[in-house]
């Protein structure tokens, strides 16, 4: 709960709108809470600035949903990556206007019984840049993961598609985008080498994600992740493969801090 949220509720709880009880139960809220099979981190947004984010894969639609009311109910904005289209189509039947997002397989949704159609109105105010940089059409996926974390954690995002090394003209057109950001997110999968030639631009960090995009001997994304590893530029960290929530949420830490 935020400043602005207990200023309202001592309001009430001062004109008689609210009793004490009621006052207590709002303000002083329960750190975890037991869902069937779920223990869920309600104090995850005062000691990490954010709330938990929900990992839908293995998830039943009817998990998400109750996980998602005790979110909202606690004031907390949700997101859930990926979720699939199946379970999406479920949930946006309670959760209007939740955000689905099929490409990168998030739901975003901002409040209980929000009426706005855009439904992160209000939510954190931009701060930072975060260029999201891709080799290839096919590593969409990821950097769409990247995109909706980083903007959900109020980071503006830019992101640059189909530049990879293949034709290194396409990055250079480019160079003014992605040299103005704070950090740089570079997705990209066969032999990974643009987190390198990107690292070697700019002078801020680079967050290089390794996907599984390639052929045969590149062993699910295992090639990219070595190459990405031992990049020559300083200034390049890495992680796991196909890991954009991890990637944006790095970035959207970084690029907030640096303004």
């Amino acid at each position: 709960m935020n400043r602005e949220e207990v200023e309202n509720l001592t309001k009430r709880l001062l004109a008689g709108g609210i009793s004490q009880a009621e006052f207590i139960a709002a303000v002083v809220q329960p750190a975890t809470a037991e869902l069937d099979g779920v223990t869920l981190d309600l104090d995850r947004q005062r000691r990490c600035g954010f709330p938990e984010v929900v990992f839908g894969q293995g998830k039943t639609a009817e998990t998400l949903a109750a996980i998602f009311r005790r979110l909202l109910a606690a004031g907390q904005p949700v997101l859930a990556t990926r979720v699939d289209e199946a379970k999406a189509e479920v949930l946006l039947k309670e959760f209007a206007p939740g955000r689905y997002n099929k490409v990168a397989g998030t739901l975003r949704v901002q409040s209980l019984g929000s009426k706005s159609s855009t439904p992160d109105a209000g939510s954190l105010p931009t701060t930072g840049k975060v260029a999201i940089v891709t080799a290839g059409t096919s590593d969409m996926p990821v950097a769409e993961e990247v995109r909706e974390t980083a903007d959900w954690m109020g980071a503006a995002t830019d992101l640059i598609v189909d530049v990879g090394v293949a034709g290194p003209q396409r990055l250079l057109a480019k160079l003014d985008r992605i040299t103005s950001a704070d950090v740089v997110v570079v997705v990209a999968g066969m032999e990974a080498a643009l987190a390198s030639v990107v690292g070697g631009h700019v002078a801020c960090p680079v967050i290089a994600v390794p996907t599984s995009v390639g052929y045969g001997a590149s062993l699910g994304g295992i090639a990219a992740l070595l190459g990405m590893l031992n990049s020559c530029a300083a200034n390049v960290a890495v992680v796991n493969i196909d890991a954009g929530f991890k990637a944006g949420y790095l970035a959207a830490l970084i690029a907030r801090r640096h303004c």
